[in-house]
């Protein structure tokens, strides 16, 4: 199934590290997340290392992309409130860099 998708995004995916998943955007990215807003890597990292401290795994459940935008929906369970969730990820893309992801 990622195979059909943007490199970005494919690269998004298999990050294993805050660090790694932050070097997926442009510099002054942007990542959507439970109505919170994180602008530049900086943040993205501290949103990601505050990700990792919660136990769960993410199955994806389907992903299209047209253009420069890409939509991967996935299965979250884990040991948090609501386990499991289905949640769409919407990538925005510039090159071979994501410049927005919004979780809903």
């Amino acid at each position: 199934m990622t195979d059909t998708l943007p490199l970005p995004v494919v690269r998004y995916l298999a990050a294993k590290t805050p660090t790694e998943i932050a070097e997926c955007f442009i510099e002054k990215g942007v990542a959507v997340d439970e109505q919170q807003t994180r602008r530049g890597r900086a943040e993205i990292v501290k949103w990601r290392e505050d990700v990792a401290k919660i136990n769960y795994r993410q199955d994806i459940l389907s992903a299209t992309h047209h253009g420069n935008q890409a939509t991967v929906t996935c299965r979250i369970t884990g040991d948090f409130k609501g386990s499991p969730a289905q949640l769409d990820y919407r990538f925005d893309l510039a090159g071979d860099l994501i410049s927005r992801l919004e979780i809903a």
